[in-house]
């Protein structure tokens, strides 16, 4: 076979999609059986609803308008200036994409990868021949490791635990609510269904860290939970480089900084062609320019805000900050709507912002055409 990958989720199907629409022989391994669930926001930003449509798909979900932040009775909302995002279940998102892939004649096994060696002509993985192969086997990938790729870092780690409630949603926007050592994200993936994901580095449950938003945990009491909680981390996952031989490292298994700026997908989706063109293209080199270009955004805008929130009085400035400044809170949520790699333009052309308030004194960003910032 050309094209190997070791992983099924979403930045492993869409790999395999892409490879197939290139005429490559390609198969997947997925060592868990069906359609996988795990702990994801699952909010799309309309970059990865663009990719997504580029692919033929539409999962059913709930349309996104933008991002709110929430702190106690301060909040201010951006609307997405690219078109809106989606709210979608991970297990319907990972569905469908998984239908798509084996529509497209792609052999999907349940596999696990356990011995890879490599030569000039290939690579050879528990026997199975390839030409290349791309690890798309999540955050704690273990063909990274194996190929002393891994990064070790000894900062406090953060985690990720996210819950469904049976609730109608309340907004059109991702709630980003903050509290002073944890984030919570509401997203609202179905008209009667929304999932809650807590990001933090402290110790506790699920409900313990929920006691940190009395305002939302009061929206959700009585409401029915749907399924267990879920956890994910450590989320920082630093590679010394994105390729080695014959392998790639695409989503997650390529490094992940923090699920903070919500862009995972989107930047799965970017990388999977990514990866197939360095293939088709036999510049494997290439792809690793590409990547840091592609993450560039991400990396930077991640970084830049862990670092301004990792001190409690900033944490607690941040809200504030972005209703005094809707200008800059409207073009960071624009950059973050962006398809993955393409130029924030807002900040360089003849627009602007302005804040308006809403019902109930919310503040809401909005661009207008020919103004100044």
């Amino acid at each position: 076979m050309d094209l190997l990958v070791v992983g099924g989720g979403p930045a492993g199907l869409a790999t395999a999609l892409h490879a197939a629409r290139a005429g490559l022989d390609v198969a997947v391994w997925e060592r868990r059986a069906g359609t996988v669930d795990k702990a994801c926001g699952e909010g799309l930003m309309p970059g990865a609803v663009t990719a997504l449509a580029a692919l033929g798909l539409r999962p059913p979900g709930h349309d996104l308008r933008g991002i709110r932040y929430v702190a106690g009775p301060r909040r201010v909302d951006a609307d997405f200036g690219a078109g809106p995002g989606r709210g979608v279940r991970r297990t319907t998102l990972h569905a469908a994409l998984r239908e798509t892939v084996l529509a497209a004649g792609v052999r999907v096994e349940q596999r696990t990868a356990h011995r890879v060696e490599q030569d000039e002509d290939g690579v050879l993985v528990d026997g199975a021949r390839a030409g290349h192969l791309v690890a798309a086997d999540g955050l704690h990938s273990p063909i990274r490791r194996a190929l002393g790729l891994d990064r070790p870092r000894r900062a406090r780690p953060r985690h990720g635990l996210r819950r469904h409630y049976e609730l109608a949603p309340w907004s059109d926007h991702v709630e980003v609510h903050w509290a002073p050592c944890a984030e919570a994200y509401v997203t609202p993936v179905a008209g009667d269904l929304v999932g809650v994901a807590v990001l933090t580095s402290a110790r506790g449950s699920f409900d313990d860290h929920l006691v940190a938003f009395p305002e939302l945990r009061e929206r959700l009491a009585g409401a029915r939970h749907a399924g267990p909680v879920r956890g994910a981390g450590p989320l920082r996952q630093d590679t010394s480089a994105r390729t080695a031989g014959r392998v790639l490292l695409v989503g997650d298994a390529a490094g992940y900084v923090d699920a903070l700026t919500g862009e995972g997908i989107a930047l799965a989706l970017a990388q999977a062609p990514a990866a197939v063109r360095a293939v088709t293209h036999g510049d494997l080199a290439g792809y690793e320019r590409e990547w840091r270009r592609l993450t560039r955004r991400y990396r930077w805008l991640t970084h830049a805000l862990l670092g301004a929130t990792r001190v409690p009085p900033a944490r607690a400035a941040l809200v504030p900050l972005a209703q005094r400044l809707p200008w800059l809170f409207a073009a960071t949520v624009d950059a973050l709507a962006r398809p993955a790699g393409q130029h924030q333009a807002s900040l360089q052309s003849g627009w602007s912002t302005s804040a308006v308030p809403d019902r109930g004194g919310t503040r809401r960003a909005h661009r207008e055409p020919g103004g100044r910032a």
